[in-house]
């Protein structure tokens, strides 16, 4: 028997409109702008402000200061100077706008948010436990830890663990956790004064905004 060779089939046997690999995907086009620019600005009057006005007044041929204008004036300004208006204000009214070079703008505005995201550190909530025979060494050893958390920014959870019989000693519990707070007053404030959680007697601290320097050998 001979060997037919593999013949594809014409394109004219395809139902219409179908394509080789199914359906063309939508094509949904540029993505608009993060802020609304140039044409995008629907207002017909905005207000300008900016650090720049000299520059845009030697184009416009006149003194322009920050205040009301129409919309399509400061668009023909900015396109003689290669600049977009840029609103940064949307929700004011009139509406506020900048006339900058929109990349430029983005870049110091994502530089800007990086570093304040750099900035801001991250509060953590320490624990520090104490049973309620808890002696004088230990207790001015945990203080001093909880200091230096105060002093990073952290919060502090101090608390007072009951085992079995020891639940009747919530009176030592509490006075414990109260002198804590004595202790600390300069460092944190505290968010409630001690309760019970089950079978332990919490209190948290908030570091205080101005900490004291920390004296030699704390």
């Amino acid at each position: 028997m001979a060997f037919k060779p593999f013949r594809p089939k014409p394109p004219g046997n395809r139902p219409p409109g179908s394509r080789p690999g199914g359906p063309r995907p939508f094509n949904r086009g540029p993505r608009p702008p993060e802020h609304n620019i140039n044409s995008f600005i629907k207002a017909n009057e905005v207000r300008l402000v900016g650090d720049n006005l000299d520059e845009i007044s030697a184009v416009a041929g006149q003194t322009v200061e920050p205040g009301v204008y129409a919309t399509s004036k400061l668009q023909k300004w900015a396109e003689e100077m290669g600049l977009d208006v840029v609103e940064i204000s949307p929700n004011a009214d009139p509406p506020v706008v900048r006339i900058v070079d929109y990349n430029k703008f983005l870049y110091q505005k994502k530089k800007k948010e990086k570093e304040l995201k750099a900035n801001t550190s991250k509060v953590e909530l320490k624990e520090i436990r104490f049973g309620p025979e808890t002696g004088d060494h230990d207790f001015d050893f945990k203080v001093r830890h909880a200091k230096n958390f105060l002093s990073e920014g952290n919060k502090v959870k101090a608390y007072v663990q009951f085992k079995g019989r020891a639940i009747v000693f919530k009176d030592r519990g509490e006075l414990i956790l109260l002198r804590f707070l004595k202790e600390l007053e300069e460092y944190g404030t505290a968010e409630q004064l001690p309760r019970m959680e089950g079978k332990r007697m919490n209190v948290i601290l908030t570091p205080k905004k101005a900490v004291p320097k920390k004296k030699e050998g704390e």
